[in-house]
């Protein structure tokens, strides 16, 4: 499979452990992902969620880029009703000053936290519905043609950092139809409405000075180990942590794997698991035939792969396995 490889890190903060030490395994992922091959590792905008390190998302890129040097860096995304656009035209163009030609900005219209937590961000819910138009101001900030008269990003202004829609439904991949944008869908976590999705962007794209045709990134989980049995033994291990971090989020005491157990089988985690849905897991050749397939059944150009092993050393080692399977070109073999 020729077509480009990517990962989504989600930063995790180990039970027991520290946001110091996740980011130092942030640095140790995308310096192997360099190594390997991959083209790119975002980081999503996450708010109060203790398990998750990610939140100030342009700090975090900053940090790794000063630790690798060829391999893009970017948001996957950043959730613009929570910013102003001139706030992030200025972050991102401090990155793409510093890193030049390294730095994606991926957009997204959730609030990516809780509505409590959107009040503690000092939003107003409203801001969601001027999506489309922040858009558009942040797209002029960064080409260097303000839509306010008078007002600038400095840093920021000409450096024309790429954007890239992210969606999980038909509203985003409309809009970045409309806008001629990249189009990144969240299957990894949202796997309903992906082929419609991509069908309804491809079909209605217009192209625009950054993108002459439709560009669909899709996510996709990973669970790669040297042997299909040690593979699955880890996907179970996957769905535990899924449970924890979602379900029972918030909690004061950690649930042994047998509590965790007997929520899954009562059918309460069912729509949490259900994220899990596109998800290759096993030996090399299991997960290059999955994502094989899974690159037709999206319609993808390219594949976001998030490594969900709860432990670094795993996730890097699922990292060379798939780089190794589908051929990168920096892949130790």
């Amino acid at each position: 499979m020729s077509l480009p490889l990517s990962i989504l890190d989600l930063a995790p903060i180990p039970y027991g452990g520290s946001a110091a030490q996740t980011f130092s395994e942030s640095v140790a992922l995308a310096q192997a992902a360099e190594a390997a091959g991959y083209r790119r590792v975002w980081y999503a905008e996450h708010h109060n969620m203790p398990g998750i390190a990610s939140s100030a998302t342009a700090v975090l890129i900053a940090h790794v880029a000063n630790h690798t040097s060829t391999i893009r860096l970017g948001a996957g995304g950043i959730m613009l009703p929570n910013h102003s656009p001139l706030v992030i035209a200025e972050q991102f163009g401090t990155l793409e000053t510093l890193f030049p030609g390294r730095i994606d900005l991926g957009l997204g219209r959730a609030p990516g936290s809780d509505m409590a937590t959107f009040r503690a961000l000092r939003r107003d819910p409203a801001a969601a519905d001027a999506f489309p138009h922040d858009v558009l101001e942040l797209q002029a900030f960064l080409a260097g043609e303000s839509r306010i008269p008078g007002v600038d990003a400095y840093p920021g202004k000409g450096t024309g950092v790429p954007l890239y829609m992210l969606g999980s439904s038909l509203f985003g991949a409309r809009l970045a139809a409309q806008l001629g944008l990249p189009y990144a869908f969240a299957s990894h976590f949202a796997p309903e409405a992906l082929q419609q999705a991509v069908a309804l962007y491809r079909r209605e794209f217009r192209p625009s000075e950054q993108l002459a045709e439709p560009y669909v990134l899709a996510g996709v989980g990973v669970v790669a180990a040297d042997s299909n049995a040690e593979a699955h033994s880890g996907m179970e291990r996957v769905r535990r942590e899924r449970v924890r971090r979602f379900v029972l989020r918030g909690q004061t005491r950690e649930f042994t794997d047998d509590e965790v157990d007997a929520i899954i089988d009562s059918g309460s985690a069912e729509q949490v698991l259900r994220m899990l849905t596109y998800t290759a897991v096993g030996s090399p050749d299991a997960v290059r035939d999955y994502l094989e397939g899974f690159v037709a059944h999206a319609g993808a150009d390219e594949l976001i792969t998030m490594h969900a092993l709860p432990e670094a050393q795993e996730r890097l080692h699922s990292i060379e396995l798939t780089a190794h399977a589908l051929g990168l070109a920096g892949a130790v073999r």
